[in-house]
């Protein structure tokens, strides 16, 4: 891995710190099926109209959404796509330890039955 500057790391901290609240990837995820407005957001997620529109200020300045007026109403969507690629690979890196870990609790519990009925 390439030499990154402190002040690079600190961008890339900030970045997953954004993406490290649940409230804010459930707006992301409901913007993931289009642009909506507030109140279509509030009513996908159940989050408060006030706590939606705090996130969504906060994912703006991450540059991670974007807003869009029309008319009379403002509408939120993905600024960039790749976002969603980034969560596919934690959520896939999760999978698989959750997957291993069930994988080692089923072969110790299979060893605790054998030494059970060995000792009986």
């Amino acid at each position: 891995m390439p030499k990154i500057s402190l002040a690079a790391l600190a961008q890339v901290a900030e970045y997953f710190k954004v993406l490290s609240e649940i409230s804010r990837l459930q707006v992301l995820n409901c913007l993931r099926s289009g642009a909506k407005n507030v109140t279509e957001i509030v009513e996908a997620t159940g989050l408060g109209q006030a706590n939606v529109s705090k996130h969504l200020k906060v994912l703006m300045q991450a540059g991670m959404v974007r807003r869009e007026p029309r008319g009379i109403s403002v509408f939120y969507e993905i600024a960039d796509p790749m976002i969603f690629d980034l969560c596919e690979v934690v959520c896939d890196r999760i999978s698989n330890r959750l997957l291993a870990q069930a994988q080692e609790l089923e072969q110790f519990r299979l060893r605790e039955a054998e030494n059970h009925r060995s000792q009986s």
